[in-house]
Formats: structure tokens, sequence, C-alpha cells
């Protein structure tokens, strides 16, 4: 017998996506509190958080077929506050009011009261984490009911955020991406975390006591999706640009590390955890096995 996953392509954007718009306003706090003179980096990232949230939440909508043809039935996520799918969609309604209204202020060259710039990234933190908890309270999947997930989904929203405001910057405001030397020294570390956590997460995972536990973790780096977990993942995502931003930042002159090739080869290395981080939740979604049951006969 195969198993199918119950979730694929779809939802995979929505975690990414969700979990990237929360790390792009977390970015963007993170600037101006660290990086003030960065005004332009700073708008990007708050004009990347409701954008991807909404277009994460879109596919989602889509893929939610019975939903769509009773869209009242969209309002019942608002009756159970014992679930974590209500308290995703309060953090998401919250977070799109908040960072809607502070994009308006800044695209209009208003002051954004510093307060609501903090409630926004306490949201979009509480975004990036609902999305590993959303796995979470599957039980009979035991990829996806383990305590390191959430934690994972954190770090890796963090960094893709960090990652999209940086790929912009280098494209538009290269100087400004000059500057902001504490934020590249923060997001370098985080590929090297998310990669700490992911062996923690199989290892866990692995040793279960659970044969689909065992077997989901096989796919990932024996099986199935070998290729796309220790090349995609691994090396594009994770090894990649932590040895690039390495070299970059600790081993390049300076005069290299400001020059535009240098601003190529960030581009490159802040894509590839783009990718990784697209790819990880696409293989948490499609290799996680179900505990399989069996009923004795009476």
């Amino acid at each position: 017998m195969t198993f199918e996953p119950i979730w694929d392509v779809i939802i995979a954007c929505y975690l990414f996506l969700a979990g990237l718009g929360g790390g792009a306003f977390i970015t963007s706090t993170f600037l101006r509190w660290r990086h003030p003179e960065a005004v332009n980096m700073i708008r990007i990232g708050r004009v990347i958080a409701p954008v991807v949230v909404m277009i994460g939440l879109v596919l989602l909508m889509f893929d939610a077929t019975a939903g769509l043809q009773n869209p009242l039935r969209f309002a019942l996520l608002l009756t159970n506050f014992g679930s974590v799918m209500t308290w995703g969609v309060v953090f998401l309604g919250a977070f799109m009011v908040v960072s809607l209204v502070v994009a308006a202020l800044d695209l209009t060259r208003r002051r954004v009261p510093f307060p609501l710039d903090l409630a926004g990234a306490v949201l979009g933190l509480c975004v990036a984490v609902y999305t590993g908890c959303l796995l979470g309270v599957c039980k009979t999947f035991p990829l996806w009911n383990n305590a390191m997930l959430p934690i994972l989904f954190l770090v890796s929203a963090v960094s893709t955020g960090m990652a999209a405001v940086l790929v912009v910057a280098i494209v538009k405001h290269p100087e400004e991406f000059n500057r902001v030397g504490v934020l590249k020294k923060f997001h370098f570390c985080l590929p090297i975390i998310e990669l700490v956590l992911v062996a923690s997460l199989l290892f866990i995972t692995a040793n279960a006591a659970s044969v689909a536990g065992w077997n989901s973790v096989m796919q990932l780096v024996a099986g199935d999706y070998v290729l796309a977990f220790w090349f995609l993942f691994v090396l594009v995502g994770l090894v990649g640009p932590t040895a690039l931003e390495t070299w970059l930042l600790f081993f390049s002159p300076r005069e290299f590390e400001e020059s535009r090739r240098a601003h190529w080869i960030s581009f490159a290395s802040d894509a590839g955890v783009l990718v990784g981080g697209f790819v990880l939740r696409l293989l948490v979604l499609v290799a996680a096995l179900p505990v399989t049951m069996t009923v004795p006969w009476l």
C-alpha cells in the first residue's frame, strides 16, 4: 500500500509565504532598531510582509475546496479557541491589519509609531511559529508531531524573510546593503542554527519508537526525496549560503565585499536560502508518513 500526502505544493507555498512574510516584518523592525539609516530596506520589509502573506492566504483558500463552495464555512474557524487553526486565523488577521497599516504609513512617508512596529514583529513571530504548530497537531504523523518543528519553522521564517529583504536591497539599494553589517552577520548565523535544528528533528523522529517516524526520515536522507533533501535543501539552502557568507564576511577584503561582484555572490547566497526555505516545507509535508493502526478481529 502506498501513501499519498494529504497536503502538497499549494500548502507548502502557503507555509513558506506566511513564514517569509512574518520574517520580513521582523527584519524591518530589526533594521529600524539597529540600522535606522537604511530607510529603503526598512520599507522593503514592510511591503513584502503583507503582500506575500496575502498571496499565501489566497492559495490556502484555493486549496480549501469546500470553503470556496461555501465561504461561510471560513467563519467557523473563529468559533473554537481550543483549536490551533482558530488562533492561526487570529494571528494572521491581526498581522495583516497591522502590516497593511504600517506599509501604508511608510509608503505615504508618514512616521510609523514604534509600538505599532513592535506589535507587527510580535505578530509576525506568532505567524511563523503557527505554521509549525499547524502541522504539529496531527499526532499520527511523527515527523510533524515534534516540538522541534515550530522552532525550526520560526528560524527558517526569519532567515527567509531576511533573505528576501537582502535580495531586493542588492538589486535596488546596494549602498544600503553595504551598511547593514549587523543584519548580515545575524542572518549568517541562521542557516547554521537551522542545520542543527533539522538534524535534531530527524534524530528525534527516527528514534521515537515508531516505524512511521523512521521511514519518514529514511525517505528524506536515503529514499525518494534524497536528491531534494541533500542538494536543494542542505547544499543550496544551508551549506552553500553559509560557505559563501563566511568568505564574504570574514575572509574577503572590505573593498571586494562592497563591490558589485560580491553583491551578486550575496544575491546567489540569499536566493539559495529562499529555495531551501520552500524545499524544507515541501519535504516536511510530502515525506511525513502516518502511524498505521491495526484493529484485531473481534
